[in-house]
C-alpha cells in the first residue's frame, strides 16, 4: 500500500472525525464547566473504550467477508451516509436550514445542567459523567462507522483511518483544552460539505467496485468522483440559494 492509496481514506477519516468530535466535545465543555471536570473526562474515557473495542471487534470481522460483497454493501451505505451530509451542507449554504451553533448548543446544554439534581457517587456526578458519555458515545459511534467503512474497500486501510481519526481526537482535544470554549469559529458547514464530497466519492467508488466495473485509473478515479461531486454540490448550493432568496 502507497501514501497515494492511503491518503484519501486518511483524509476522509480525519475530516469526518473532527466534525463529530468538534460537536463531542462542546457537551463535554459544557459539563466540565458547569459539573465538574473529574466527571466529564471520565465519561468521556469510557466511551473512548467502548469505542475503542467496537471497532477493533468489527473491523476484523469485516474483513473475513468476501471483499466483493463487502465492497457493495459498505458502498452503498457510504454512498448514503456522504449524501446526507452534503444535501444538508448544500441546504446550510444556502440558508434553507440554520447553521450548527456551537454556541447556543453549549448554552443550552448548560442550563440542564444547571437544573439537573447534583449527586456523588465514587467521587464521580452520575448526570455529568453519563451526559458526557452519551454525547461521546453518539457522536463517536459515527466516528467508528466511518473508520470501519473507509477502511473495508482494501487491506492494510484500516490503520491510516484510525490514525485520520486519532488525529482529528487530539487537535479537537487541544484546542478545547487551549481555548476553554465550544469551537463556534471552526467552518463546521464547510468541513460538512467537504466530508459529504469525499464519504459519497468513496460510496460511488466501492459501489462500483462491489459491482465489477472497472474504473479507469484504478483508485485516481476518486479524484474524479470528488471534483464532481463538489462541481454538483457547488452548483447545487447556488440554484437553492437562488430559490431562497425568491
Amino acid at each position: 500500500m502507497t501514501w497515494l492509496q492511503a491518503a484519501p481514506t486518511l483524509l476522509a477519516a480525519f475530516l469526518a472525525s473532527f466534525v463529530e468530535f468538534v460537536e463531542a466535545a462542546t457537551i463535554v465543555l459544557a459539563v466540565g464547566t458547569v459539573r465538574g471536570w473529574r466527571s466529564a473526562l471520565s465519561g468521556t474515557a469510557l466511551a473512548l473504550l467502548v469505542l475503542a473495542a467496537l471497532v477493533l471487534a468489527l473491523g476484523p470481522a469485516l474483513a473475513q467477508m468476501p471483499q466483493q460483497a463487502m465492497q457493495l454493501v459498505v458502498g452503498l451505505l457510504l454512498l448514503l451516509f456522504g449524501m446526507r451530509w452534503l444535501r444538508k451542507a448544500i441546504l446550510r449554504s444556502a440558508g434553507v436550514i440554520a447553521l450548527h451553533d456551537e454556541e447556543a448548543i453549549f448554552r443550552s446544554e448548560a442550563a440542564n445542567l444547571r437544573l439537573a439534581r447534583h449527586s456523588a457517587g465514587w467521587g464521580l456526578d452520575p448526570v455529568a459523567t453519563i451526559t458526557a458519555f452519551k454525547s461521546v458515545l453518539l457522536e463517536g459511534t459515527e466516528v467508528a462507522f466511518i473508520v470501519i467503512a473507509v477502511s473495508a474497500g482494501g487491506p492494510g486501510l484500516l490503520l491510516p483511518a484510525a490514525a485520520g481519526a486519532a488525529a482529528a481526537a487530539l487537535l479537537v482535544l487541544a484546542i478545547a483544552a487551549a481555548v476553554h470554549r465550544p469551537l463556534a469559529r471552526v467552518p463546521e458547514n464547510t468541513l460538512k460539505f467537504a466530508v459529504g464530497v469525499l464519504i459519497s466519492a468513496f460510496g460511488i467508488y466501492w459501489t462500483g467496485e462491489g459491482l465489477r466495473v472497472a474504473w479507469p485509473g484504478g483508485d485516481l478515479a476518486l479524484l474524479v468522483l470528488a471534483a464532481g461531486l463538489l462541481t454538483a454540490g457547488l452548483l447545487g448550493a447556488r440554484a437553492a440559494t437562488a430559490l431562497a432568496a425568491r
